[in-house]
C-alpha cells in the first residue's frame, strides 16, 4: 500500500475543513471489514485493579448535565485502537541492529513507548548514544516505519464494530504520539472512511501530556471541551485530557497500569470497546430532526 501525499488532517469524505465538522454526523453507516483483528487482550498491563474491583463512576452516577451532550470522541492509537507492540518492537530492534546495540524483548519495548518514536530510540540505545545517531537512527526508524513488521499491526478485537456504531453517533478523531504521518497511514490503512480528525506528533504542537493537541482537534472542529471524550490507555492520554479541560476514559487492554489511569482521573476504565460503547452511549447528543 501506498502512504504518499498523507498529510491533510481531514482525512474522512465525511468531514472536511470547508464544511462544519458538526454537519458530518448524518454520515454513511458503511462498514469495512478490518484487516485482521488481535483480542483485546490485557496481557500488557497490570489491570488487577478493574472496573470491578476499583469502582469507578457510570453513566448513571454523573450529572444529569452530561447526558446527550458529547459531539465527538477523540482516541490514542497505539494501545488503544490497534496492537502495535509487535510491530515497534520488530522496527526498534532492526534500526538497533543498524548500529549494532543490543536488541530488546517486547516487554522492554513497552517500557520504552509513549512519547514518540524518537523517544523510544533514546532509550532503547546505549546510555549517552549521541544525539545525532538517535537523529539518524530515528529517521531510518520513520523511512522502515510502513514495511518493516508493518504486518503484525492489528485492531484490537471488538474496536471495528465499535467504531461503527459511533461514527453514527458522533465525531471521530485519533491524537497520537506517534509522528504525524505514521499516525495517518494507519489509520488509513486499518481504519478507512471512519476519522474525521486525525493527528500524530508533528511541528509547532507539543507532544501529549501537554493538551495543545487536544484543544487543535477542538478548535477545528469547532467544540467546546465538554462537548468530546478523549479515550487511551496511558495516563499521558489522561493528563493531556485533564489538561484540555475534557473527561477522559481509560482502556483496560492497552499498554499500562489501568489502576494508574483512575489515579490521574479517568471518569472511566473501559474492560472492553463494548463497555466502553455501553458506558458512551447515554452521553451522546441526541439529534433532533
Amino acid at each position: 500500500m501506498s502512504f504518499s501525499g498523507l498529510t491533510p488532517h481531514f482525512i474522512s469524505s465525511s468531514c472536511s475543513a470547508q464544511s462544519s465538522p458538526l454537519a458530518s454526523l448524518t454520515a454513511s453507516t458503511s462498514h469495512e471489514p478490518p484487516l485482521r483483528t488481535t483480542h483485546a487482550k490485557t496481557t500488557h498491563a497490570d489491570v488487577s485493579a478493574s472496573a470491578d474491583t476499583v469502582a469507578p463512576h457510570t453513566a448513571a452516577s454523573l450529572d444529569d448535565a452530561a447526558l446527550h451532550t458529547i459531539r465527538a470522541l477523540v482516541f490514542d492509537l497505539d494501545g488503544t485502537l490497534l496492537d502495535t507492540l509487535p510491530h515497534l518492537t520488530a522496527l526498534t530492534n532492526f534500526v538497533l541492529a543498524q548500529q549494532h546495540f543490543p536488541q530488546h524483548t517486547q516487554e522492554e519495548v513497552l517500557s520504552y513507548i509513549g512519547e514518540g518514536g524518537q523517544k523510544l530510540l533514546m532509550r532503547a540505545a546505549p546510555e549517552n548514544t549521541p544525539q545525532d545517531v538517535i537523529d539518524a537512527m530515528f529517521q531510518q526508524w520513520k523511512e522502515k516505519f510502513y514495511t518493516h513488521g508493518i504486518d503484525l499491526v492489528a485492531p484490537f478485537e471488538g474496536i471495528n464494530d465499535m467504531l461503527a456504531t459511533l461514527k453514527t453517533r458522533a465525531l471521530l478523531g485519533v491524537l497520537s504520539n506517534k509522528f504525524d504521518a505514521g499516525c495517518i497511514a494507519s489509520v488509513q490503512q486499518h481504519f478507512p472512511n471512519t476519522f474525521c480528525w486525525v493527528h500524530g506528533e508533528r511541528a509547532g504542537i507539543p507532544r501529549k501530556p501537554q493538551p495543545d493537541g487536544l484543544q487543535n482537534c477542538l478548535d477545528e472542529l469547532q467544540l467546546h471541551p465538554d462537548e468530546a471524550i478523549y479515550v487511551g490507555d496511558s495516563v499521558t492520554d489522561i493528563d493531556a485530557a485533564r489538561s484540555a479541560g475534557m473527561r477522559a476514559i481509560g482502556v483496560s487492554w492497552g499498554y499500562q497500569d489501568s489502576r494508574a489511569l483512575l489515579e490521574h482521573g479517568a471518569s472511566y476504565l473501559a474492560k472492553s470497546p463494548c463497555d466502553l460503547l455501553t458506558y458512551v452511549e447515554p452521553l451522546l447528543f441526541e439529534r433532533r430532526i
